[in-house]
């Protein structure tokens, strides 16, 4: 039994293997390739329910290498989505795969309706988030690894965002759920716009932090020492190489595929901490993040769903964050909640109910006044009236 919670996280690297073959396959098998994985998210954490276990992992270290095993799964699956959209066979990789399978992969990339390509960039986008983003910011916390920290920040940089690795780190775990952080969305709050505030204000609050923490080294900002310039340097160098692979078309592809994945982690942000409220000299508690234990969402996003428990201790290790199913809960499992955070008018009718509940059953007496002002400012007439009432 204690096999199965260490090949559970392997689920991830299933998804995205379905993902590679989707994209080599072309065609139509893209799209459904796309629909496959949204598939066994909605429907799996719909049908599967909550996992709450907490085992005891002997050897980490395996845990630790099944994160690590990201980079190369990510590489593999751009480079497969940029060749698919390309003219060249680079590196003769699709010679290969069809040597190797009997199937002609350029043939059928080569008949690859255009609709079939945004279904790409989608699945390409997803991917950079799940594969990419999710265990970039599992390795990044751990700042003592120095080989963590290289995985982590290579996986940033395939969504324009090594910038992560500083603000989410040293500033969104100080600063969460209050009006100092650029991730946590105020209530009220449209999705997409928080999408563009909170990268921009990330960056911002990302170079500051930066800029301080040179300037105590006696090092100028404008240089190879600043990890925020060397960040965007890596992302570059990626988009050099889908130029290298297919032109500028290619390098265009690749780049709304990045954006499309750091898009996604702002909404993950947007729903993780929406509408919370807290005086930023008391500790973070639990009841600051929304949580869910959807069992899928779980096993293939190596428990960033137990978001309460990460942070409240942020450098504890995925495999030994708890459930805490007395938390605040998210809608459902993480892709559901995304969806409908995509949904403008449906979210805040799912979600004002809960921002009220967490009013009334979590927040402090001083968390109240400040959940009444967000409340008074929120435009959203069900949180204005709950002041009168």
């Amino acid at each position: 039994m204690m096999l199965f919670h260490y090949l559970k996280f392997f689920l991830f690297h299933g998804i995205g293997l379905l993902s590679v073959v989707a994209l080599m396959a072309g065609g139509h098998w893209i799209s459904l390739g796309l629909a496959a994985v949204l598939a066994v998210y909605i429907i799996g954490d719909g049908l599967c329910g909550d996992d709450t276990s907490i085992p005891e992992f002997r050897h980490p270290k395996i845990l630790t290498v099944q994160v690590w095993m990201a980079l190369p799964l990510m590489c593999l699956i751009v480079f497969t989505s940029v060749w698919s959209f390309s003219s060249a066979d680079v590196l003769g990789f699709g010679a290969l795969v069809t040597d190797l399978t009997g199937y002609d992969v350029i043939a059928a990339r080569d008949a690859t309706a255009f609709g079939h390509h945004i279904a790409g960039i989608v699945l390409t986008g997803l991917m950079i988030g799940v594969i990419g983003t999710i265990t970039g910011h599992e390795l990044t916390h751990r700042t003592w690894d120095p080989v963590s920290m290289f995985v982590g920040r290579w996986l940033l940089a395939f969504s324009f965002d090594t910038v992560f690795s500083i603000e989410h780190v040293y500033g969104h775990h100080r600063y969460v759920s209050t009006t100092e952080d650029p991730a946590t969305a105020p209530r009220g709050r449209n999705v997409y716009y928080h999408v563009i505030a909170s990268t921009l204000k990330g960056n911002a609050s990302a170079w500051k932090i930066e800029k301080r923490r040179l300037s105590r080294k006696g090092q100028s900002a404008w240089s190879w020492h600043n990890a925020m310039l060397r960040g965007h340097l890596m992302s570059v160098a990626l988009v050099v190489c889908a130029l290298f692979m297919g032109g500028v078309s290619a390098a265009l592809y690749f780049i709304a595929c990045a954006l499309w994945g750091k898009a996604l982690l702002e909404i993950v942000n947007y729903m993780e901490h929406y509408g919370m409220v807290r005086n930023p000299e008391t500790p973070v508690q639990p009841r600051h993040s929304w949580n869910t234990n959807k069992r899928i969402s779980s096993w293939t996003m190596f428990n960033l769903t137990r978001h309460s428990h990460h942070h409240a201790q942020g450098e504890v290790p995925y495999q030994d964050l708890k459930p805490f199913p007395d938390a605040p809960m998210m809608i459902s499992g993480y892709l559901t909640t995304i969806v409908v955070a995509m949904i403008p008018p449906l979210w805040h009718r799912l979600m004002t109910p809960k921002v009220l509940e967490w009013d009334r059953t979590f927040a402090t007496d001083e968390e109240k006044i400040l959940a009444a002002k967000a409340n008074a400012v929120s435009g959203i007439p069900a949180l204005i009236h709950a002041n009168r009432g």
